[in-house]
């Protein structure tokens, strides 16, 4: 089909839009690494994990073998107050960067909690009202995460209570006053309010917080209330299979009008925006239907995926939490407080790892100044602030589409654009005062992390 047939934003018809989640495992033939119980070192069970996490939840958790869930009629109709999502053609960029590439965007920003996170905050705020719950602890990193389960919570009336790293509480004020806007209690992390709050700020005293600490509160915080179950923004195998609505309206819309895309990228910080968005074009590389190239960009200041190893690590600060095997900087990682954006969690999704091991994917690292160039430049030419996470992305995206001009191969790229940056103008105004810098962990400081890992040689190479 011409590419004059289609159209500067695609939308899909209600009719179009995904009813199920697409589970990538149930197409992997070498499935991640099993969740392992941190007093036992074997793998975790259901009713374990149900002490944490609402029943479904855990059930989706631990589902490797259907390749479809059914997504609930009241989800559903919750996504239809913002989905489908566009697929964007970036014409404008695509011209400022002279480039022969086709430059696609799915912008996930447009919902008051400016991101993607919704997409899974509303399934887990539904699961946990299913089972009779009054509420749910989280913790939240820039605060998109803890905004989208704010609204989730407020829709279905159940408590709302928030752990946000403390470096984000106190440059990103607004994020956190529309958290307590929808009814949430917003706790700065580390915190003095919980014993493992404590026990961190006693070994790292003035830290500006970490997202392994934050989760760290959060389950402590569910775990001791009678009632209360954690629900987690990221990372887990159950975010990633809530999130492939992204991946699954993407792919509809390009094959409505005949669109491959050959480059496929995405942020990463836990791993839930990308998983969601290459979820099922990964299933047909995997099934050999078809190929992609996946990128996944990371911050130069947590790179998890380009410079942590692939073992057995505490999920959280606290070492309180289940044992993931994934590419890791080491649970006691502290990032550094200067970087800007979220991302800012110490190990990669156990999908995204198992793939990006089995050499199916791609990862770079990128400076948070490069990073806050493309965010401008996009602004300026496409109309969208970007969130610094998105634009980590389109950082990677830019770069690609320069390659494609200077050696004039016309190639299709998608990437993900995960939100807006309206709450992010703290470092917006730091890239544009020139006070803005990179901080890249040296290989002391992440071997001093990585060092501290569990001793599970004997489980990890199983």
């Amino acid at each position: 089909m011409s590419n004059t047939n289609i159209p500067y934003k695609i939308y899909l018809e209600e009719n179009e839009m995904p009813k199920e989640w697409y589970n990538v495992r149930a197409d992997m033939k070498k499935k991640p690494a099993p969740l392992l119980n941190p007093a036992t070192l074997k793998p975790v069970t259901a009713e374990e994990l149900g002490h944490v996490f609402c029943d479904e939840l855990v059930a989706q958790e631990l589902n490797e073998t259907d390749r479809f869930i059914v997504i609930p009629q009241e989800i559903q109709d919750f996504y239809r107050m913002y989905r489908p999502s566009p697929l964007v053609r970036a014409y404008c960029l695509e011209k400022k960067l002279g480039t022969p590439a086709k430059i696609y965007y799915k912008f996930e920003g447009n919902n008051t909690s400016g991101s993607h996170k919704l997409n899974s905050a509303i399934a887990q705020a539904y699961y946990a009202k299913k089972q009779g719950l009054k509420g749910v602890t989280t913790e939240t990193g820039a605060g998109q995460w803890g905004t989208a389960l704010s609204m989730a919570c407020s829709y279905f009336d159940l408590d709302c209570q928030v752990y946000m790293v403390k470096v984000s509480y106190e440059q990103k004020p607004f994020r956190r006053e529309v958290m307590r806007t929808y009814g949430a209690a917003v706790t700065p992390s580390p915190s003095e309010t919980t014993e493992v709050g404590r026990k961190i700020l006693a070994e790292f005293p003035g830290t500006g917080g970490s997202l392994g600490c934050a989760i760290s509160e959060a389950v402590e915080a569910a775990t001791t209330q009678e009632g209360y179950r954690y629900v987690l923004g990221s990372v887990l195998s159950q975010v990633l299979l809530h999130q492939s609505v992204i991946g699954m309206e993407t792919k509809i819309a390009m094959d409505k009008y005949g669109i491959k895309p050959d480059i496929i990228i995405g942020c990463a910080g836990g791993g839930s925006n990308l998983g969601g968005l290459i979820s099922p074009f990964m299933g047909e590389k995997l099934r050999g239907e078809a190929d992609y190239r996946f990128i996944a960009v990371e911050p130069a200041s947590c790179p998890s995926l380009t410079r942590g190893v692939y073992a057995y690590d505490f999920c959280d600060t606290g070492k309180v939490c289940p044992l993931q095997k994934m590419y890791t900087l080491g649970s006691g990682f502290m990032p550094s407080p200067n970087h800007a954006g979220g991302l800012r969690y110490h190990g990669m999704s156990a999908i995204l790892s198992e793939l990006y091991d089995q050499g199916l994917m791609e990862a770079i690292s990128v400076e948070q100044t490069s990073v806050f160039e493309a965010a401008q430049m996009f602004a300026r030419v496409e109309g969208i602030l970007p969130a610094p996470e998105s634009s980590h992305a389109i950082r990677a995206a830019v770069d690609e589409a320069v390659r494609c001009r200077e050696t004039g191969e016309e190639k299709t790229i998608l990437f993900g654009l995960t939100g807006t940056g309206y709450f992010d103008m703290y470092a917006y105004g730091a890239y544009n005062d020139g006070k803005m810098s990179d901080y890249i962990p040296t290989d002391e400081e992440i071997k001093k992390s990585t060092d501290m890992l569990p001793d599970i040689d004997s489980i990890s190479s199983n």
